[in-house]
């Protein structure tokens, strides 16, 4: 599976000079860790970048302007799930295709002309539905393993952590009536645009892992900036058989 490395430097900088001289000044190296912080934990602000990172907001921003000024981030308004708060949504800054290009991705032009090839010759979508199962199918091995080793109210934080082995840079959230696993990271997005049956196994494959029916809310494929699930509290004393349905 794909190994996050750091931003390429033609994702931050555009030329040798320019390079040089912010290697000599720490600049790139920590403009790398804005990146790799927004990769790793979706969507942020200024404060909560500055928090993580340890550093001043207006080191965060002015790390941002040029990150945003070679097409790495860009500004958005902070998605709001459920009943709105008095008052404008929080400004949030997200990686752009470019910015998720400049890290690793494991899927490239071939993939895309494969699976198109497979709907044109091979069966249609469906084929291209049982292409996106038996991919995950054959991935399932490690995450049941975590799943099924784990307490059961910590099975979504252990297929979260599952996930970010795997490159997902995965992580588990309490929400209303239930929880959310987000994936701030998705290494075949751009095959996914296209092909939204690789998402559509997935969903279908948490379902039947965590015994629940879950409800995907925003993918990474369709220009959200994280892929979130929403899985409702579980009653361990549920029926078998509501795994894999999501609700109308």
């Amino acid at each position: 599976m794909p190994a996050f490395r750091e931003l390429r430097n033609n994702g931050v900088v555009k030329n040798v000079g320019h390079a040089q001289e912010e290697l000599a000044t720490g600049e790139r190296s920590t403009r790398n860790r804005v990146a790799r912080s927004i990769l790793d934990h979706g969507p942020s602000t200024v404060a909560e970048l500055a928090d993580r990172l340890g550093l001043t907001q207006a080191a965060v921003r002015r790390h941002l302007d040029a990150l945003a000024g070679d097409g790495v981030v860009e500004a958005r308004e902070r998605r709001v799930y459920g009943a709105r708060t008095r008052g404008r949504p929080a400004k949030v800054f997200a990686l752009t295709d470019c910015g998720r290009d400049a890290f690793d991705q494991s899927y490239d032009k071939l993939a895309v002309d494969a699976l198109r090839w497979i709907a044109q010759q091979e069966g249609g979508e469906q084929a291209v539905a049982a292409f996106a199962r038996a991919r995950i199918a054959a991935q399932a091995g490690s995450y049941r393993k975590a799943v099924e080793a784990a307490d059961p109210d910590q099975r979504t934080e252990a297929l979260a952590k599952a996930l970010s082995v795997d490159g997902y840079a995965a992580t588990a959230r309490s929400a209303p009536v239930g929880e959310q696993l987000c994936q701030h990271h998705c290494p075949v997005a751009h095959v996914a645009e296209q092909f939204p049956q690789l998402c559509e196994a997935e969903t279908e494959f948490f379902a039947e892992l965590l015994g629940t029916h879950v409800q995907r809310l925003a993918t990474i494929a369709h220009g959200d900036g994280v892929c979130t699930t929403f899985i409702p509290k579980i009653s361990h004393n549920a029926s078998a058989s509501t795994a894999g349905r999501n609700p109308a």
